[in-house]
């Protein structure tokens, strides 16, 4: 059983003196990356923005860009877990907390939408395969501990599997959309719920048929 992201979050925040420092930069190179990607060129500009000495910022980010883009994932994980914390998500269906906390991730965390667009097409390339896989099964796995999950068997593996696929679609249509508020992106969100509760269901009733078929108590 994987507990990254419960362990991650046990780790102390506040133990790196230049942590500050490293926030700053990595969100300005953020916005660096949105005119000239995320490379090297795109880091420099940043430093020199934040009047850093030669160095300074592959001193902060050894790893360069892959690594900041590391940072702020992760970052934005845990900003959305403190935010559903932080909210009062107890009385909401568990689908409900989904969507919120898909949405929370999306919404606020993000970012501009250029630098995200840029961010997916290094991730995309091979080489920066399991990077992208990592990233993605912390963030489905942080959205999941973010609506409550407390699950140790198999499904705790489906789950977030499913998720990956309905964050990620997500995420694409989030890019490209321009409707007032991302209404559309919202709207598409709860479509692709819906569907995945409705493949659910028919999967119990596959599963109830199946067990009773073969003489045995439907499974709870």
């Amino acid at each position: 059983m994987a507990y990254m992201w419960r362990m991650s979050v046990a780790a102390p925040l506040d133990s790196d003196p230049d942590a500050p420092l490293r926030d700053r930069l990595a969100d300005t190179m953020a916005e660096e990356a949105a005119f000239d990607g995320w490379g090297r060129i795109a880091l420099s500009a940043a430093g020199r923005q934040l009047g850093l000495p030669p160095g300074e910022a592959e001193r902060l980010f050894p790893g360069g860009p892959l690594q900041i883009l590391g940072h702020l994932s992760e970052r934005s994980d845990r900003r959305t877990v403190e935010e559903m914390e932080n909210a009062d998500v107890a009385a909401l269906k568990i689908r409900d907390r989904i969507k919120l906390a898909v949405r929370t991730r999306l919404e606020r965390h993000a970012g501009d939408r250029e630098a995200v667009r840029r961010a997916i097409a290094l991730l995309s390339l091979p080489f920066n395969a399991l990077l992208a896989a990592r990233l993605l099964y912390r963030t489905v796995d942080a959205l999941w501990y973010a609506a409550g999950d407390t699950s140790t068997d198999f499904s705790f593996y489906t789950k977030r599997a499913t998720l990956a696929g309905v964050y990620s679609s997500t995420l694409l249509y989030w890019l490209n959309d321009r409707t007032p508020g991302s209404e559309a992106t919202w709207a598409f969100l709860d479509r692709r719920i819906d569907d995945v509760m409705r493949l659910e269901r028919v999967k119990s009733q596959v599963r109830s048929w199946t067990d009773l078929r073969r003489g045995m108590a439907p499974r709870r």
